[in-house]
């Protein structure tokens, strides 16, 4: 048989800028996953953030996000990365390292046909901008990346438990509720003023940053099995499949409780499908997708709007935009229920093995009921770890960052808002000069020139 009929096309033959171990169609679906991901954040988020809050805050919400997107930029390239998926140095974390050299770079990573190199809510209305800015690389540091070792890398003790987190649920969803409900808790509450009252300046702009999410979670699901394959496609298609379920959920409670349908709760809704979902979005069904944002769109709601409304903890900690229910609450949620859902061919796809990785349902259903029991405590046992760890590490974090600088802005600053904080302000509307002629707007922007000095 004539060989050259098995050649294949020249832009196909490996080369050194292709090598024979990489997929160009992986590689391809990372890059385009990575960009999804990344229109998540900026603009996405910052246009979320910064349409959800008062007016006096729409410039300093954006900016706090549009600082983290650099900052865990370099920071996770520096040494994070290395700290989450490097050499293990203790059970929990991995040997600090660069993953800059361009050898490095150009290496396969360790899962999947593509290099390596492919790889806030709660403080709004009062943090200190210059604290936030030391806030952000170190808990990315500790917490983040203790998380993501344990639970993502090969030889984290939770994932040597078999514990099911198939796109960060626990190491980013529940690990980012928890530290910005704690975060908040030593931070302090906002004015008064702006708790009784805190309108959306541009709810057309959150809608837009709530699409923005939404479509880029295609990428952050979708792009985890670091492949082109059946299991990419059923996490984006659990994805919006749970999503659409939350938000329409929440909406109906809203309508039935406070006869509404907001647009505020919808957004809230969609939030906590998307996060409940993504532990589980290639390891389970389309109907347990369902399930999950049934469950996603009503327990959050409840905890959101019944108890947190009589809880006196919940009060005394101002959760700006309740990420302990939207994150926290909806990411232990979707692990608990992955531990439920969890197919085993489907683990399989994703996971190269079996092993215990074996939702309850179908532990039940196959006489493997130990291991069904099991992976639930394993599912368990991680949320437990991620919110100890996380109370812990943010606390420490909270008050070393505090022997620098304050966390919180006066007094002034916050009844002033962007003005004071930044010299910004984001609309200019008629009669807003006016209130620059206060004295306090003087004494606030001094204020804030002296902790810029110090920085």
């Amino acid at each position: 048989m004539n060989k050259t009929a098995f050649s294949m096309p020249p832009n196909l033959n490996p080369d050194q800028a292709s090598p024979d171990w990489m997929n160009k169609g992986d590689n391809a679906w990372q890059l385009t996953a990575a960009t999804l991901v990344g229109l998540q954040s900026i603009p996405g988020l910052l246009i979320l953030y910064g349409g959800s809050v008062k007016k006096k805050w729409a410039v300093n919400s954006a900016f706090m996000v549009l600082y983290a997107f650099a900052c865990v930029i370099l920071c996770w390239a520096a040494w994070g990365y290395r700290f989450s998926f490097g050499d293990k140095m203790i059970p929990f974390w991995g040997k600090p390292n660069f993953a800059l050299d361009g050898h490095y770079l150009m290496e396969q990573t360790f899962l999947g046909n593509s290099p390596t190199r492919q790889w806030s809510g709660a403080l709004l209305g009062r943090m200190n901008f210059y604290a936030w800015m030391l806030f952000v690389p170190l808990w990315l540091t500790f917490s983040y990346t203790i998380t993501a070792f344990s639970i993502w890398c090969s030889d984290g003790f939770l994932a040597k438990m078999g514990i099911i987190d198939y796109s960060g649920g626990y190491v980013i969803h529940l690990s980012s509720g928890v530290a910005g409900f704690t975060a908040a808790y030593w931070v302090g509450p906002r004015l008064t003023q702006d708790r009784q009252r805190f309108p959306p300046n541009n709810i057309l702009l959150m809608l837009f940053g709530a699409g923005l999410l939404w479509i880029g979670w295609t990428g952050f699901n979708g792009g985890d099995p670091y492949v082109v394959s059946v299991d990419a496609s059923l996490a984006v298609i659990n994805t919006h499949i749970c999503t659409a379920a939350s938000l329409l959920t929440w909406l109906l409670l809203d309508i039935v409780f406070f006869r509404k349908p907001s647009v505020i709760g919808a957004v809230q809704g969609m939030i906590t499908g998307l996060v409940c979902i993504t532990p589980a979005a290639g390891v389970v069904q389309g109907w347990a997708a369902v399930i999950m944002g049934l469950c996603s769109g009503s327990i959050p709601w409840f905890t959101m709007m019944v108890i947190h409304k009589r809880s006196e903890m919940f009060q005394k900690v101002d959760d700006t935009m309740a990420v302990l229910h939207t994150h926290a609450i909806a990411g232990s949620l979707g692990g608990i229920l992955s531990g439920i859902f969890a197919v085993p061919k489907l683990n399989r796809l994703f996971y190269g093995t079996s092993g215990h990785y074996i939702g309850l349902f179908y532990g039940l259903a196959t006489k493997r009921t130990h291991d069904g029991f099991r992976q639930i405590g394993v599912q368990l046992i991680g949320v437990v770890f991620v919110v100890v760890l996380n109370i812990v590490s943010t606390s420490i974090i909270c008050v070393v960052v505090q022997i620098f600088m304050p966390l919180r802005m006066s007094e002034e600053e916050m009844e002033i808002g962007d003005e004071a904080a930044h010299g910004e302000e984001a609309y200019a509307i008629w009669g807003d000069e006016e209130e620059k002629l206060d004295p306090k707007y003087e004494l606030a922007k001094s204020k804030a020139g002296g902790q810029m000095e110090m920085v």
